[in-house]
């Protein structure tokens, strides 16, 4: 048995048959072709698949492909602005050194891209907590908190 879904992805209509028994994660790398959501743990403990879901930040591993229907989705692959540059976000992360392997790097930016589009002037506490899902086995996490207070910095002052 599929059942059709409807979504937005990365600010592309989409429509595709799923099995029930699908997750997100699933349907975003082997069907989409989305590589860029990594899978961890498959037990939503790590934040490696971290997807914006309608504003919201989601572990796609655990997230049924089925009920994206009517969703809007936002990967790390659409982040990137008009012609390849990276977003704010992402290039907080590369000027602040927020990443080491890299594995972690996708989570942890769509959580911050949710995160800030809630808190613009967040204090690094909130960062913090905000992380606690995402785990990063190469930092302490510094950089990472830093990138984020830089992403929150330009965007209520470009030039900073």
């Amino acid at each position: 048995m599929r059942i059709p879904v409807r979504f937005e992805l990365n600010g592309h209509a989409v429509e595709v048959e799923v099995a029930p028994d699908r997750t997100l994660l699933d349907l975003l790398r082997d069907t989409m072709g989305e590589t860029g959501t990594k899978e961890g743990c498959r037990e939503g403990e790590c934040g490696a698949c971290t997807v914006v879901v309608d504003g919201r930040a989601v572990n796609s591993c655990l997230f049924p492909a089925p009920e994206i229907d009517g969703t809007r989705v936002l990967t790390i692959e659409g982040l990137s602005c008009d012609h390849g540059r990276l977003s704010r976000v992402q290039q907080a992360f590369l000027d602040a050194s927020g990443t080491q392997c890299g594995f972690c790097t996708p989570g942890m930016v769509m959580t911050a891209v949710a995160f800030l589009a809630e808190n613009p002037a967040p204090m690094d506490t909130e960062i913090r907590e905000a992380l606690t899902g995402n785990l990063c086995r190469c930092t302490g996490y510094v950089q990472i908190v830093e990138a984020i207070q830089l992403a929150a910095r330009r965007s209520r002052d470009p030039q900073a």
